[in-house]
This record gives C-alpha cells, structure tokens and sequence, in this order.
C-alpha cells in the first residue's frame, strides 16, 4: 500500500508539472512574417532578434523617402504608443498658447477645482516640462496598493481611476523639489483636463480636432472602455509571454491612452519634422533634465554630435519609441507588442550610432 501511495503521489505530482509547462505562458519570438524594405528589415533584425518580441513595425523616414519592415502585421495593425501620448498632450499645450487660450504661467488652480492645496499654484509649463515637484505616480496608501496590485500580480491596468479619483490625488499631493526635473504621470495626467477646461471640450474631442484629424491620423484613438477596442485590437505581452490587460488609462488618458498604427505614427512624424503638426513649438529644449534638456514633454539628446528629439512609451504589454533627427530630416518609430526594450535600437536605425 505505501509503495502504492507513493506512486501515485508521484504520477500526480508528474501530471501537475505536465499541466503546469503545458499552460505556462510561452515566450514569444520575434515573428518571421516579415514584410516592407528588405534592407530595412536586414537592419532592425540585426538589432531586435534577441529577447521577448512578437509583432514589431519599424518606419524609417528619410527627407521624402520612407522605409517600412514589418514583423508580423502591417501598417495598419494597432498598438498602445504609451506615453509618447504626452508628446500629443504637449503639442496641445503649445498649440493652445499660440492659440491665446492659455499661457505657460497659467495656474492649475485656474482651470481645476484645486483651490487650497499645493498642486493648484502649479503652472501648466512646470506640469509638461516634469518640473512640477508633482511625484511620478499618486502617493496616498490606497492609490499605491491598488495601482501595484493591479499591475504587478493581476496583469491589470494600473490607472483605473475616474476624473473625480484624479482630482482627489492632486489635492493629496506634495510638491518635492518644484523647478527640477522629475518624470510625473500624475502631471500629465491633470495636464489633459485643464487643456480641455481652458477650450471648452473634452480631451479626447480636443486631442481628434486640432491634432488627429487635421493630420488624417483615422486609426489613431482614445479607447476609454474595453468596449471601444475592436475586436481584432493587437494583444500586449510581458518580456515572460503573458498576456496583458489594455491599458485604458481612464483619468489618466492624456498620460498614456492613445493606440496608433505604424502608417498613423509616420504622419505624426512628417508633420512634427516638418512643422505642420499644430503646436510644434513645444520639442524646442528649454530646461536641464539630467544629461539631456526637455521642452514640452519632448527630450532632446546629443548621441555621439546628432541631436535626437525623442519620446518614448511603455504599457503592461506594449513598448515605442519617437526618435527625431530635426537637422536631417529624419525619423525612426518602433512599435512592439511585448514590453522588451526598443529605444536604443530605434536610436542606433536612426543615427548608426550606439546611445549609451
């Protein structure tokens, strides 16, 4: 009987280890479906074969030329671009100086309900240019458990909070080190409703009639509800295969919430490069941060003599980069569906120089 038991105990702990490799997330490689410019493709192969990847759109643009390399899906195949969807909010920002409806000095407490508390002396420059003093993400205790345990153990969106949630962690807020540079999502975050307060609309109207539309970026969106995604949405991944929830961002959609397209991000490329993009005013670097100097929410980098203006963007499942070569005419976008790094690829396709 013990022998028996013993058995048993070892085909069945055999079969948990069977089921467990069988229904372990698998992690994925860099699709071979490839399609676009066969020299393109030789290049950024080279470069994104190693590590987790699955789908990856590469478009490079040179002066009038433009190269495409597809691996797996095309032009047309959807992605989150993270938040290289602060690079869209600032253009708003700029856009609506030269417009007269605010100015850089404009306060937060003008525009949302904030009056009493530190954030509301905040100026709407500070908040795009991450010199607010504002912290990377919310603070309070609740905010912190939540956003963790969303993200890190459920796969889920961590910036599931409505508008009057975002106000609530503003007024909460400390300002540490105001006038330095600190990346803070919570900035950008109340950077988009006090836009859309100051012209009369909301954000996501805002963001589709002065920068989308007028660029003819159709496929480019600001899904708020999982009802919003169509039903062939690209599908994100972690560096270990599991499949990630959408970020829909909600109050934090100004933040991080755009899906674009590789033939959608190259029409926001040519028209930042060449200044028919509204409010292109906002990539001129204007303070220190760090080794770099930083606009709008644009940064601009000297690698090795070429000055790069860039932005990059990463999701649960989804990572992208904008890298701008504006004395050459020049431009690299890379879209991925897993969270493996790309920007110092993007940087090297766009310059053939390592960015340290």
């Amino acid at each position: 009987m013990r022998t028996r038991t013993i058995a048993a105990a070892c085909l069945a702990a055999l079969l948990v280890i069977a089921l467990g490799i069988a229904v372990a997330p698998r992690v994925p490689a860099l699709s071979t479906a490839e399609t676009g410019d066969r020299e393109l493709l030789d290049r950024a192969r080279d470069l994104y074969a190693d590590g987790p990847r699955d789908l990856l759109g590469v478009v490079e643009i040179d002066g009038e030329e433009t190269a495409l390399a597809h691996f797996g899906g095309g032009a047309d195949t959807d992605f989150e671009i993270g938040s290289i969807t602060k690079a869209m909010t600032a253009l708003l920002l700029a856009d609506a100086i030269e417009r007269g409806e605010v100015t850089e000095d404009t306060r937060l407490g003008d525009l949302l309900d904030l009056d009493g508390t530190p954030v509301a002396d905040v100026t709407l420059a500070e908040l795009a240019s991450h010199r607010s003093g504002l912290p990377r993400l919310p603070t309070r205790l609740r905010d912190v458990v939540s956003s963790a345990v969303a993200a890190n153990y459920f796969g889920r969106d961590p910036y599931r909070y409505d508008d009057s949630v975002l106000l609530d962690q503003a007024r909460a807020a400390e300002l540490t080190d105001r006038g330095e540079s600190h990346y803070s999502n919570l900035g950008f975050a109340l950077l988009g409703p006090a836009l859309a307060e100051a012209t009369g609309t909301g954000y996501a109207d805002l963001l589709r009639e002065r920068l989308l539309d007028p660029l003819g970026m159709d496929d480019t969106y600001l899904p708020r509800t999982e009802a919003d995604l169509p039903d062939d949405a690209t599908l994100g991944h972690t560096e270990r295969g599991r499949t990630a929830a959408p970020w829909l961002a909600a109050a934090y959609t100004s933040t991080v919430g755009v899906r674009s397209t590789p033939a959608d991000m190259e029409r926001f490329a040519r028209a930042v490069l060449d200044g028919t993009a509204p409010g292109t005013a906002a990539l001129e670097p204007r303070w220190p941060d760090g080794d770099d100097r930083i606009g709008y929410a644009w940064v601009t980098t000297d690698v090795d003599g070429t000055e790069v203006t860039w932005h990059n963007g990463g999701t649960g499942g989804f990572v992208s980069m904008l890298a701008l070569d504006r004395e050459a005419d020049r431009a690299v976008i890379v879209l991925s569906n897993t969270t493996a790094e790309v920007e110092g690829q993007a940087v090297e396709l766009l310059t053939g120089k390592e960015w340290s």
